[in-house]
């Protein structure tokens, strides 16, 4: 008489349990971005304190009319909301690289938290594009370290949004359709794209 075998149901590959680092590149590149956006709001943030003192002082990134963190820093959307708007990035910046660091150790935010977060960093995604076409469009000038901040945001925020995708936190619905092209880098081309464009507007306006 032979024992039976229990075999165990193979769950579908969208249900399978997956690994608590299954976004570790998303997260590397979370942290990454955010080291070199934390330490180019640091700078702006000195640069502003000189400002404030002396509004005609020469800055390290003043390499001419054009290229001018000073330009851009004395003008009124540098301080949107009464503030050097580099302050802000002191705060979202740890933030993040807080999240990362706590996200390759194994935590799993809860899906409030990683919904919260992708709420205030579209904010700031959205912000970063505002104050680089008012730059370009309004100031006349380019600041590099607000240029820099503008392409980790980029890289942060579609992190972020394909972990989310991908975590089913927006919904299984989006998470069905949008996970094929995840998976197949679509959101990488997409910030690719953005990256090149920007890079463009430079050459042409500013180069």
């Amino acid at each position: 008489m032979t024992g039976s075998t229990t075999i165990e149901p193979q769950l579908p590959e969208d249900e399978a349990p997956e690994a608590p680092q299954k976004h570790r590149g998303a997260f590397i590149e979370m942290l990454i971005s955010s080291v070199l956006g934390l330490i180019a709001s640091l700078v702006l943030s000195a640069e502003a304190v000189t400002l404030a003192a002396n509004p005609e002082a020469a800055l390290s990134c003043d390499f001419s009319a054009k290229i001018s963190c000073g330009a851009v820093g004395v003008s009124w959307q540098a301080e949107i909301l009464g503030f050097p708007n580099a302050f802000l990035g002191l705060i979202a910046e740890a933030v993040v690289i807080t999240v990362a660091i706590a996200a390759l150790g194994g935590v799993k935010f809860p899906r409030w938290f990683m919904l919260v977060a992708q709420g205030f960093y579209a904010i700031g995604f959205v912000f970063a594009y505002w104050l680089f076409w008012q730059s370009f469009t309004v100031i006349g000038a380019l600041c590099p370290w607000c240029l820099l901040i503008t392409v980790t945001t980029t890289l942060v925020f579609f992190s972020l949004t394909r972990v989310n995708i991908l975590d089913g936190n927006f919904g299984p619905a989006i998470q069905r359709k949008l996970t094929p092209a995840l998976r197949i880098g679509v959101d990488v081309w997409i910030s690719l794209i953005l990256i090149a464009i920007i890079a463009a507007i430079v050459i042409v306006g500013y180069i």
